[in-house]
């Protein structure tokens, strides 16, 4: 005997010790499914039972169901079963988990009980088994009632033991189905234009006269999703019938109803329902129709599940939308939000349901395609859209392509039904976009606690709960409004320990990091002692509000790689960002790229326009001290040696000392000029990293620099970035690019990054690191201080690891490309946030700052 079971949902297995349930359940279902009472009573009584023992196993029975049930997994309750108000907690968990709930009845007899009973290892006293088996004669009358609307009894012996059980999806899951799909909005009866759509969509649609019907040829590979609402409104209801129950009878399309279709399909059961917002003009409509159709109409619509569940999870179709811990299971509820949204009972002032907008708090996988309240123009918020558009209002009918999220859509003839409702009036009205306006706030879970971002180019990036918090204290004190936080760049990792010389960092090495790692060919370019700033400029006001949301007179923002804004004069940053509107416009940029608004990563020069006051407080204040203390601690020496000698040394050392405090001075000024004016600034950009449509990571860094030196010939206050493309292999390259380090660092340059020659790239490791710095010896003097060169100074440093300066970058650098992938992709921008704001979060992991 096959039993149809559920593929997801809780099986309720029925009947008194002896009946076989154990030993079914042990052949038909994994162990992990199946949750025995006997055997949590052993787990926390160790063998005793007694009441106490009893009521602990049934908790954790019912715990671990309500886990599994969360967790979308079949689960077996394999106890006795047989009195009601042990039954009615399974009613309960299996509506809270929106899990379908079977009973299966093991009923062989009383006597095959008592016979079963007495040969098993522990057996129930024969008065238990007696009283458990006329519980269940009661029960059977009562199942039905009590929620237990699917029940299959089995009564012989001979019957249990041979009984399979067959795993069936719900109705609803359609994960195996990928593809690819054209889903349809809200018809309502408009079918002259699903004719035009469906010939935009390239379905071609033919009479059979012979067969009385419609035959549809879809595109190759190709199927319609229809979201419900097929009838009432428009002129052709009928028509729309028949097309439509042709098309899904034909396996050509699929459909989930609306409420429109269910409150057909009751008055077409003979049951009591309102004729108002049209309906009663399609009754008028289909009574003509034969019986058989009406029939076929009604029945046809009973059986469309709540929603459909596709493309391995990613995608939800249902009629009024779904939230994800409702998708892929069945309940009252879960068929009530599918048809009318989240209502709240209330009515607004049209009359209308009024429907909380669930779709700002989504957060789920799938993408949710919907439709049921008509807007003026489909949008994509939290990954979910809504496409009826209206078109028995005059608006228009509406298809998603799916995978490819491309919108197409035919205009409605005429309105057949007036006034349009508010929510198709709002877009009307103009404004910010839904998604913008879903945006507005932003939720603090998305953000804190332990934080795990999927990347591209890394996958799974996990920030923890203690750098989240460092994370939010600076974004909630000081970052820039968060809708222009697109992108924080990378940290950059040194190269690793010179092996000889009386340099800490070398060429060679830098070189060799990449050699290493099966990179033939790199980019070197000239390391600006600045400050890391980066600038998103849009080409005017209105483009801002546009793409960014914001109405702001600069139409942009310069920011710190920490999201703090870089100037703390307005007028400084209106006046460089005006700069690079007009230099970005000069160079053809807007034209050819086809944008109106560009993110560059730049460096700001001099250093000491941002960091005036730490060169004050750190660097000033460490250089002047030793000066003035190793110039006394001279004198004092002269005047010992003067003495006696033995002193010697000690005045050697103490002039040594003093000289590399005065050379620590000298290596900081070199960085400094005055900053009264704009034109006193200089800033050098070095990636063009995204404008709309595209995050030019797959560019090569020669194309950013050529980018960089465009906006130099606009602007004097932009410059370009001196590099150098080096073979690998070519030892003279090799040699004339670190000739070329070394006479620009003994200029006082701080050094150079060497960066793989694509912008990405793989190695013979995985993915290469996105660049190392190589720092001149005298700017080295910054970061470690005026004796680093001594010779035991040195040899410590020499054993500094980069490692996880490197693997941090690694990371930060995936982000910062997801954050902006998500931008331009017109993601959620809690999902761009989430990975900026793991960046910074990473920013707090405990790694040398001197690296």
């Amino acid at each position: 005997m096959q039993l149809k079971v559920p593929d997801f949902g809780l099986i309720v297995l029925v009947g008194a010790a002896g009946s076989g349930k154990s030993t079914l359940a042990a052949r038909s279902f994994r162990p992990t499914e199946v949750l025995s009472s006997d055997h949590y009573r052993d787990v926390v009584g160790d063998g005793e039972r007694s009441g106490r023992t009893t009521k602990a196993a049934f908790e954790i029975v019912a715990a671990i169901a309500g886990k599994r049930l969360e967790q979308r997994r079949l689960t077996v309750i394999d106890a006795t079963n047989v009195h009601r108000d042990d039954r009615r907690q399974w009613v309960e968990l299996a509506r809270t988990h929106h899990a379908p709930l079977h009973a299966i009845i093991l009923n062989p007899g009383r006597g095959a009980c008592l016979a079963q009973n007495a040969g098993r290892e522990n057996p129930r006293p024969p008065h238990v088994v007696e009283r458990q088996w006329r519980a269940l004669r009661r029960s059977l009358k009562t199942l039905g009632r009590e929620g237990y609307r699917h029940a299959q009894e089995l009564h012989e012996p001979g019957e249990i033991a041979a009984a399979r059980i067959e795993r069936e999806p719900l109705a609803c899951d359609l994960r195996s189905e990928q593809g690819p799909f054209d889903i349809i909005g809200d018809v309502h009866g408009c079918r002259t234009e699903l004719d035009r759509l469906l010939g935009e969509l390239g379905y071609e649609v033919a009479a059979d006269e012979s067969a009385g019907r419609w035959r549809v040829k879809p595109p190759a590979g190709r199927r319609a999703i229809f979201v419900g609402d097929l009838t009432d409104r428009g002129p052709r209801n009928l028509d729309t019938l028949r097309l439509v129950l042709d098309m899904i009878e034909d396996g050509v399309a699929l459909a989930v109803p609306g409420n429109h279709d269910v409150k057909l399909a009751k008055a077409l059961a003979g049951k009591k329902v309102e004729t108002g917002n049209g309906l009663a003009e399609t009754l008028a409509e289909l009574e003509p129709a034969d019986a058989a159709f009406r029939d076929r109409v009604r029945e046809r619509i009973e059986r469309l599940p709540s929603h459909y569940w596709l493309d391995d999870g990613n995608l939800v179709v249902a009629h009024g939308g779904l939230s994800e811990p409702l998708q892929g299971r069945t309940s009252h509820v879960v068929r009530g939000f599918a048809l009318y949204g989240d209502t709240t009972g209330e009515r607004d002032a049209e009359g209308l349901p009024v429907r909380r907008d669930w779709g700002k708090a989504y957060r789920g996988q799938a993408a949710v395609v919907y439709g049921h309240t008509p807007v003026g123009r489909p949008e994509w918020v939290n990954n979910t859209i809504c496409i009826d558009t209206g078109c028995a209002f005059g608006g228009r009918l509406t298809a998603l392509r799916y995978p490819e999220r491309v919108v197409v859509g035919v205009d409605a003839e005429r309105a057949y039904v007036s006034p349009a409702p508010a929510s198709m009036r709002a877009a009307a009205a103009g404004g910010p976009n839904a998604q913008q306006s879903a945006d507005a706030s932003l939720d603090l879970d998305d953000v804190t606690g332990k934080l795990h971002v999927s990347t591209r180019l890394m996958g799974g990036i996990r920030v923890a709960r203690e750098n989240t918090a460092a994370a939010l204290e600076v974004m909630a004190r000081f970052a820039v409004d968060p809708r222009w936080l697109i992108y924080l760049p990378p940290t950059m990792a040194p190269c690793g320990a010179a092996e000889e010389g009386d340099v800490l960092e070398h060429p060679k090495a830098g070189l060799d990091h990449f050699r290493k790692r099966g990179v033939e060919r790199v980019v070197c370019e000239e390391k600006h002692m600045g400050s890391r700033a980066v600038v998103v400029v849009s080409r005017s006001r209105e483009a801002a509000r546009r793409r960014f949301g914001i109405d702001a007179a600069n139409a942009g923002v310069i920011y710190t790689r920490t999201g703090r804004r870089f100037f703390d004069d307005p007028a400084t940053e209106s006046e460089v960002l005006d700069r690079f509107r007009a230099a970005i416009g000069g160079a053809g940029w807007w034209e050819e790229l086809g944008t109106d608004w560009a993110c560059l990563d730049t460096e700001v020069m001099p250093w000491s326009a941002k960091g005036a006051e730490l060169i004050d407080r750190h660097y000033a204040s460490v250089a002047g001290a030793a000066r003035m203390g190793l110039a006394e601690a001279e004198r004092a020496l002269e005047t010992a040696a003067g003495r006696a000698a033995g002193h010697e040394e000690l005045l050697a050392q103490a002039r040594a000392r003093k000289s590399a405090a005065e050379r620590y001075a000298e290596a900081y000024r070199v960085y400094n000029w005055p900053v009264e004016r704009v034109e006193d600034l200089k800033i050098a950009p070095f990636h063009l990293l995204a404008t709309e449509g595209g995050v030019h990571c797959d560019k090569d860094h020669e194309w950013h620099m050529k980018r960089a030196a465009d906006l130099a010939r606009h602007d004097s206050v932009i410059v370009p970035t001196e590099h150098r493309i080096v073979d690998l292999a070519d030892e003279t390259a090799v040699a004339e690019v670190t000739a070329w380090w070394t006479e620009r660092t003994a200029a006082g340059g701080e050094g150079m990054v060497v960066k793989p020659y694509s912008f990405i790239t793989q190695g013979n490791r995985g993915m290469v690191t996105p660049a190392v710095k190589v720092r001149g010896a005298e700017y080295l003097r910054i970061i470690y201080g005026p004796e680093y060169r001594f010779e035991a100074n040195l040899r410590q440093l020499r054993r500094r690891n980069t490692g996880a300066k490197s693997a941090l970058a690694l990371r930060e650098f995936a982000l910062g490309i997801e954050a902006l992938e998500q931008f331009v992709a017109h993601a959620p921008l809690r999902r761009v946030h989430q990975a900026a704001f793991a960046v910074l979060g990473l920013e707090a992991e405990p790694v040398d700052p001197r690296l």
